[in-house]
Order: C-alpha cells, then structure tokens, then sequence
C-alpha cells in the first residue's frame, strides 16, 4: 500500500538541542499510530515538523506523493493534513455550532467573503451533521465555555475534520479529562474517524488508551524514533520499557501475565 504521508532523515535542533535526528517515517492510509514518549522526547516537533509549524534544518517530508517540506501550516491543512492541539482551540464565547460553522468558513475551497453569511441553510445543515457524527449535537446550541472538558475536545477534534482531511494528528486528544470518560471519547472520536476513513495519528501518554486504540506505535527518546512496529511489539521493546513505558506498567503487565 502506497504511503500517505513519509518523513525522510528529518532533522531539527534548537540551539545544542536535538529536537529530531534522522526521523524517517512511512503511514500507510487508514493507519491508527500512537506517538509514545517522556515529555521532552520529540513527539510534538515531529508533529510540528509534518504541520509545518517547524521547518527541520535537514530532511523532507512528502504527502500523497507531493514535497510539503517547506509549505506553511496553511497550505498543508489545504492539502488534507488537519491536527488538534492539547488545549482545545476553541470560541468560548459562542456556541458549538457556531465554533463549527466558523471551521466550516475557513476550510478548503470554501467560498470566502466578508459579505457572505455564516448561518445559511447549506453551512448549518453540514455543520450539525458533522456534529452528529460526533456525538455531541446536543451541545450545539450551548456556549462552548459551559461545556464539560470532553465535549470541548471532541468539538476541536470535530473540527479539525471539516473538508474531509486525510491524515489528522492529535495531540493528546484525552488530556484533561476523568478516567472514566477517556475510553468513550475515544470510542466516540475513533469510530467517527473510521467513518470517514481517516488516517490518524495520536500523542499519547496513557499506555491503556494506546494498547486499545493504536494499531501500531512510534516511540520517541531524545529525538530519535526507537521504536516503530505493531503496537504490542512496541510495548514489549526492551527500550521503551526502559525509556518510555516505565517500571510501574512493566509490573502491572508482569502481574496480568501471571494470572
């Protein structure tokens, strides 16, 4: 299967620090790939790097077949890659549906013009579609700042959906909010990515939430990726037990294989 989206020996360093050597990646379309590693590792700038919020200092990165290395954040999300950040970016001050209609006005091949309204039949009916897809339809008419910490992420992942996106990168799509919600947020936003047969990569620091949802992992040390194979291969690597899954998750994995 032809790759989505491929890295090649991207590199970056701010001042003596490396914040990405040699990263050489390929996704394959309809991939699920959890991004793995101690805070500092490298996650985030390789996201940067792909959404071009970073430029690397050597290396390229080819989407659908295209050089995007040099492109701005812009000119990818036209091209189909869309991310969601850790906070939520969102209006607090309007509603969902308001917050969705203005991602709606700003994506791709979307007519723009300072007289052209929002709220037209067309916008408002695509709109609370893609909310429904969601789940949260219901939140549509409430200001986003009284909506609880889950809905806020799922609108802002919702979001980064609008024009149909072929890769969306999440950066900790969970952070934020209870235990007991992770597992059906998550249920919520991979089933309505499999909808739309969307390729998605998430950063993610909760081993549970990758070992259910990834179908394969890159793991991140000091800017280098150590690991890059199936989701269970990676978790049981000796360096990311050592580096990033840690001595408690070894034990409680050690203790469910004795039982």
């Amino acid at each position: 299967m032809t790759a989505i989206l491929e890295t090649n020996k991207l590199c970056i360093q701010f001042g003596g620090v490396v914040g990405a050597s040699d990263i050489s990646v390929a996704v394959k379309k309809g991939e699920v790939i959890g991004v793995i590693g101690a805070n500092g590792a490298g996650k985030t700038t390789f996201v940067n790097l792909v959404t071009g919020y970073l430029k690397p200092s050597s290396g390229s990165i080819h989407y659908m077949g295209s050089e995007v290395t040099n492109l701005t954040p812009r000119e990818i999300t036209d091209l189909g890659i869309r991310r969601s950040f850790q906070i939520p970016q969102l209006f607090d001050e309007m509603t969902g549906l308001e917050n969705m209609l203005t991602a709606q006005s700003v994506a791709p091949k979307a007519p723009r013009s300072h007289w052209l309204p929002l709220q037209r039949s067309d916008t408002m009916k695509s709109a609370m579609e893609r909310l429904e897809i969601f789940g949260i339809s219901d939140s549509s008419h409430r200001q986003v700042s009284l909506l609880p910490q889950g809905v806020r992420k799922i609108l802002d992942i919702s979001m980064a959906t609008v024009g149909d996106p072929q890769l969306v990168m999440l950066d900790e799509p969970t952070s934020g909010v209870s235990a007991e919600e992770k597992f059906e947020i998550m249920d919520i936003v991979m089933d309505a990515f499999a909808r739309q047969e969307v390729t998605v990569l998430f950063i993610e620091h909760d081993m549970e939430l990758v070992e259910r949802y990834a179908n394969r992992v890159l793991a991140f040390y000091n800017g280098l990726v150590i690991a890059d194979t199936d989701t269970r291969q990676a978790l049981a690597d000796p360096k990311v037990r050592e580096y990033v899954v840690g001595k408690e998750i070894h034990r409680t994995h050690a203790t469910q294989g004795d039982n």
